[in-house]
């Protein structure tokens, strides 16, 4: 048997295999939250705009893998499938609601006014196939006055408060280092379809589903907000990155660097009071509680210095690691050439036509105790003409939209 059909047959195998879903995404949120439904064994078709150069992050630098493809592409489109269609012709819209037919959901990371005009609601499909779920993850909603506006990832981390909880106090407002609003709407856009997927398998009709950045990254204020909303409590930036309560929950300087400590708990507090050889300060009426600790954060960290700048950070985390919850500070290169991600296997082999040594970040969801395998996403519009043969289309019916710019 080759190795594409050991593929196939690992594919038909996973829990999402005969689960269907058309895609039409750019850039991260979307393609983000349908590469882990293809990773988990749907197959995903990303429906683009050949005239357009398809997906925006085909082209998007600094590294790139021939025409039409990139590093940043392939990061959030392994597992899927390429169909190019312009659905702004009568022709295209025909195709596309055959394709529905026999397909279970359709995703979208448009602007929220644009699915209505381009016929990706549930109003517009259900007469082509009743069951089907139809998602729209939004910059801010369909409904609403802010539905037509474009908006990214940093702006909501700048709307919603994060640039003023991230960095040091008295710095500038800072952004997280990744754009985590953009994957946690993906996430839960594929959670709220798969959820939707079971209840149309149970009720026979689909739905529309909404889910927008600006929505998830408030989300995400968690227990920030329910204090702020509640008690009025402004939770504020932190010396050494540090927990907004529970203490010491922070940066510590080592010798040479830096190590993350979290006694997020009295037992652990205890524990790194026994493996310091400090139980002095455990003795300290300021350090007593966790009330106290925190009330002398500055004190403590002080005293907690003076300890730890007796040694490296890698003695120390031989010492901890183990008893207490602790990490070492690591730039890119030292987290992802730690052994230890090597030997997980959270890097995985996806050769690329272009660069047979292509490798990309494994899903983090195993299986019976197996990662789920990827491949790289396929080339602009590679799968069309399998597609529409799959849907009944012939070749000269595949020859005429071609000469016609439909596909």
């Amino acid at each position: 048997m080759s190795a594409g059909s050991n593929d196939i047959v690992a594919r038909a195998s996973l829990p999402l295999a005969g689960i269907r879903v058309l895609t039409f995404e750019n850039f991260g949120a979307g393609p983000f939250g349908s590469m882990y439904l293809a990773d988990l064994g749907a197959e995903v078709i990303k429906i683009e705009n050949r005239d357009q150069g398809g997906d925006a992050t085909r082209g998007m630098g600094p590294f790139f893998l021939g025409e039409n493809d990139s590093h940043f592409f392939q990061t959030f489109n392994l597992n899927k499938r390429s169909v190019t269609l312009n659905l702004k012709t009568q022709a295209g819209q025909a195709v596309f609601r055959r394709l529905v037919a026999r397909s279970d959901a359709v995703l979208n990371n448009l602007r929220g006014d644009q699915p209505e005009k381009l016929g990706l609601t549930y109003a517009a499909l259900a007469a082509s196939n009743p069951r089907i779920v139809c998602a729209h993850l939004s910059a801010y909603g369909r409904d609403n006055e802010r539905k037509g506006w474009p908006g990214y990832d940093y702006l909501m981390q700048a709307e919603a408060g994060y640039l003023h909880l991230t960095g040091e106090p008295g710095s500038p407002p800072s952004r997280m280092g990744l754009s985590i609003v953009d994957y946690m709407t993906g996430i839960t856009t594929a959670v709220a379809l798969l959820a939707s997927l079971l209840g149309a398998m149970r009720s026979g009709r689909g739905r529309d589903i909404d889910v927008s950045l600006f929505d998830v990254a408030l989300h995400q204020l968690s227990y920030p907000g329910t204090w702020f909303i509640n008690e009025r409590h402004r939770t504020e930036r932190m010396p050494r990155s540090s927990h907004p309560s529970a203490t010491p929950v922070q940066l510590q300087r080592t010798r040479d660097g830096w190590i993350f400590i979290m006694c997020m708990t009295d037992k652990f507090w205890q524990v790194l009071l026994e493996v310091l050889g400090a139980q002095a300060l455990g003795h300290d009426p300021r350090y007593a509680t966790m009330k106290a600790r925190r009330e002398h954060r500055p004190e403590l960290t002080a005293a907690l210095d003076a300890i730890f700048e007796a040694d490296t950070s890698a003695a120390w985390l031989a010492r901890l690691q183990g008893h207490l919850p602790v990490a070492p500070v690591h730039d890119m290169e030292q987290a992802l050439d730690n052994p230890f991600v090597a030997r997980i296997g959270m890097i995985q082999a996806t050769p690329h036509p272009q660069k047979p040594g292509f490798r990309a970040l494994a899903n983090p969801i195993k299986l019976d105790g197996q990662r789920l395998h990827g491949r790289i996403g396929s080339a602009l519009g590679a799968d069309t003409r399998d597609v529409l043969r799959e849907v009944g289309y012939d070749d000269a019916e595949i020859d005429a939209l071609a000469s016609q710019r439909v596909i």
